[in-house]
């Protein structure tokens, strides 16, 4: 045995620290690394670079509703795969996956509580269930939500997140647009406000049709959001963009939207505006 051998035996066995796999955050934009409760506690938003990180509904929920309270809206049941359609993959196997990967039913989440003492309805979109894309059971859970916020006399806010229309569902998709459009229209004569935030990112169909219709626009930082994507627009147009082009600052400048609000001052404008536009007792 090798004096090497013989010192490395002699030294007391110490078991290796466990850590957990989830103790640090990559930011995506900066690529810094951040501890994950830090993280967290932000919001989920980077501390360095104030990245604003896709979230979903449950996690917006919890920091949207007053104490983290609120009560989610049964999904409504929908034909799920009416064109049999399939790709690479069978549709009916996409959505199984999506369901698995994110715990959810689509990509369109309502719940009902309180924002700053005001009864609100809240629908957010959640980019990691195929893109956020918009089918039939997005559309059917924007009229819930509608309906549910006329039912309560409160306004709906949306959080918008989306590739755009969802592909395996052709014109249904599609339809989805003026369905949502008439759905707005029953809201503003029934009296209520309605409010869009957007997040990045938010285009195709989605921007085209809900996510412009608000009564008040907002967006987070640095959000994309646009209708075709920055290559198809300058290959057509034949010219180059602007710097920061569809990015949430930008339209702001440009008069596409009428705030850009930090995740951390949302819960807050959201109250006001609601106490704006909605005036009347806080919810009980």
């Amino acid at each position: 045995m090798s004096w090497l051998d013989k010192v490395r035996n002699s030294i007391p066995f110490i078991a290796k620290r466990e850590t957990p796999d989830n103790l640090w955050h990559k930011c995506k934009s900066c690529h810094q690394m951040v501890f994950m409760k830090e993280w967290e506690d932000n919001l989920n938003v980077c501390p360095k670079c104030d990245h604003h990180d896709r979230i979903g509904p449950k996690t917006r929920f919890a920091q949207i509703f007053d104490d983290g309270h609120y009560a989610v809206l049964a999904t409504p049941k929908v034909a799920e795969d009416p064109l049999k359609f399939k790709d690479t993959k069978r549709y009916t196997d996409r959505i199984k996956a999506a369901r698995t990967a994110t715990d959810e039913q689509d990509a369109l989440i309502n719940a009902e509580g309180k924002i700053e003492g005001h009864k609100a309805v809240v629908g957010v979109q959640d980019f990691a269930f195929m893109g956020g894309s918009m089918g039939i059971a997005v559309g059917a859970a924007f009229v819930q939500g509608v309906e549910a916020a006329i039912s309560a006399k409160a306004p709906y806010i949306i959080f918008t997140a989306a590739g755009g229309a969802r592909m395996q569902e052709g014109i249904l998709s599609l339809m989805q647009m003026p369905k949502s459009t008439v759905a707005i229209s029953r809201l503003h004569a029934a009296g209520l406000p309605y409010i869009v935030v957007m997040t990045d990112p938010t285009t195709g169909g989605v921007t085209a049709s809900y996510a412009m219709l608000g009564d008040v626009q907002i967006a987070e930082p640095n959000a994309l959001i646009g209708f075709a994507g920055q290559r198809v627009i300058e290959n057509t147009i034949r010219e180059k963009l602007p710097e920061g082009f569809q990015r949430a600052e930008y339209l702001l400048d440009h008069g596409m939207l009428d705030m850009v609000v930090e995740r951390k001052d949302m819960r807050e404008t959201l109250g006001k505006l609601i106490d704006y536009l909605a005036p009347g007792k806080k919810a009980a």
